[in-house]
């Protein structure tokens, strides 16, 4: 069984510590088995790449790393500030989550 994690794809989340500490961005991929999420225009890095079909002349190409999910916390839809996450169960019986900040859903 795979652990419940605290972020998921698509959440607006930001880092709490790293070369790009306070920077916010969304999660586009989660890696379970690392504890990894790769964060849209964050922890950027060169790569070298060698001349293909895409890239013809080949260079070097800036793109994300994924971050450890413990230097990420997901920001609280209602102030935009950092915020813990808590699980409950909703009027329809269905597990959410929710702002431990402002109480808030989030989606």
């Amino acid at each position: 069984m795979q652990k419940k994690l605290h972020i998921k794809k698509g959440d607006t989340v930001i880092v709490i510590t790293g070369e790009s500490k306070g920077q916010k961005g969304r999660v586009l991929e989660i890696d379970r088995v690392k504890n990894r999420a790769l964060v849209e225009g964050l922890n950027m890095v060169s790569k070298h790449t060698k001349p293909n079909a895409k890239a013809p002349q080949g260079g070097i190409v800036k793109k994300e790393a994924p971050i450890n999910l413990s230097n990420l916390m997901v920001v609280d839809p209602a102030s935009g500030k950092p915020t813990r996450i808590g699980r409950r169960l909703n009027d329809n019986n269905k597990l959410v989550r929710y702002s431990k900040k402002s109480g808030e859903e989030i989606k």
